[in-house]
């Protein structure tokens, strides 16, 4: 299992899903599934976390991500 493309979708996910909420909050909607969304990206950040616990801090998150395009990618 990649979990370094697990941890970027995670990302991705929940990045992507933020505009969403601040979308549904400025027209006085209640974001079901943006707050959905944003927590199965949170999940799948936390499940590779939890597997990989020294793998993943804040100066290696660009170093993955890098990785991660660049073998799917490229």
């Amino acid at each position: 299992m990649d979990y370094d493309l697990i941890f970027v979708l995670g990302c991705v996910v929940t990045a992507f899903s933020v505009p969403a909420i601040v979308s549904a909050f400025s027209d006085g909607r209640t974001p079901r599934y943006p707050a959905l969304i944003i927590l199965i990206g949170i999940i799948m950040i936390g499940y590779v976390v939890n597997e990989r616990p020294s793998s993943y801090t804040i100066q290696t998150i660009p170093e993955v991500f890098v990785k991660v395009i660049g073998r799917y990618i490229g």
